[in-house]
């Protein structure tokens, strides 16, 4: 049993990991904003934003392994505030690795496939990025301070849905609930995603760490699918009514923001170094369904401190 600091704690991975993990490892969450009640596992209250403030939180858990999920993710608060997002999402990572690897802690930072345009799909771990907004540019900022200050980190690329605190945090919930209301959306034909259900991506990262592995890797699903797809899939699964999805361009959705076209990312380094094939499309859509029918977004619902 290892002793896991996950950062972020509230959000969609790092509860759901926390939740998953907690009786197989020692789980430790650390919040912010967003409180929880009653979880089943140790919470710590912080600001790691605050000068010092992740350091000296380290200093008092040490933990085995840092899962740093926190992060501030919502594109239209960073282009409002990119000082902040830089701070979040570059400056944190950087010095939370810096002090990880002074105390022999292993670091797992998560990132995105947005560091790169979508310009053509199939990008490798070396390929050249290009991230087309500040929520982006400071996440390849955070991956560029924690390879630096901390050589042993696993920074993984990442996208992923499931069930979350409020129910709005990922596009499976919303594509969820709005069909089991009746409401007619759009599901974008030409943007293409690998996304990978959350749970099977804390098991997977799990996985990474128990091999012992470092660096750079794409933590996804090795099957892509257009949201509009992806949206279907739902519906079928849970016997909901696909023809409420309208098939349609993201450039005729009136949509502010630009949409990279193509964030299909290749696991092949990933699925060698593990030794395992990854969750496909379906599989993960299926355990979507079973935490469903298990009771999770109730659960999840009741941990809300701000509820």
């Amino acid at each position: 049993m290892m002793k896991y600091l996950v950062s972020g704690a509230s959000g969609l991975l790092g509860l759901n990991f926390g939740l998953q993990m907690h009786g197989r490892h020692a789980v430790v969450g650390v919040v912010n904003q967003h409180g929880l009640v009653n979880a089943p596992f140790a919470i710590e209250t912080a600001d790691l934003a605050a000068a010092g403030e992740g350091a000296r939180l380290l200093e008092k858990i040490r933990p085995d392994v840092l899962l740093h999920c926190a992060a501030l993710a919502n594109i239209d608060a960073c282009e409002a505030q990119p000082e902040l997002a830089q701070r979040v999402n570059a400056e944190v990572p950087g010095e939370l690795a810096a002090a990880c690897r002074r105390m022999g802690i292993k670091m797992v930072h998560i990132s995105t496939d947005a560091v790169f345009d979508g310009q053509r799909g199939g990008y490798r771990e070396e390929d050249a990025t290009n991230p087309i907004n500040v929520y982006a540019r400071t996440k390849l900022g955070g991956e560029q301070q924690v390879a630096e200050n901390n050589p042993d980190a696993i920074i993984a690329r990442v996208n992923f849905y499931g069930w979350s605190l409020r129910g709005k945090r990922s596009l499976a919930e919303f594509f969820y609930y709005s069909l089991a209301a009746g409401k007619p959306m759009m599901g974008f034909t030409d943007v293409l995603f690998c996304p990978l259900q959350v749970n099977d991506l804390a098991d997977v990262l799990t996985a990474m760490v128990e091999r012992g592995l470092s660096g750079l890797y794409h933590v996804l699903s090795p099957e892509s699918t257009s949201k509009y797809e992806f949206g279907c899939r739902i519906a079928r699964r849970f016997g909901l009514d696909e023809s409420l999805i309208e098939p349609t361009s993201w450039e005729k959705a009136g949509l502010k923001a630009n949409r990279s076209p193509s964030l299909t990312l290749s696991v092949e380094k990933l699925t060698r170094d593990l030794g395992d094939a990854l969750p496909g499309q379906q599989q993960g859509i299926d355990r979507f369904y079973e935490t469903f029918e298990q009771g999770l977004p109730q659960r999840l619902r009741a941990l809300d401190a701000g509820a």
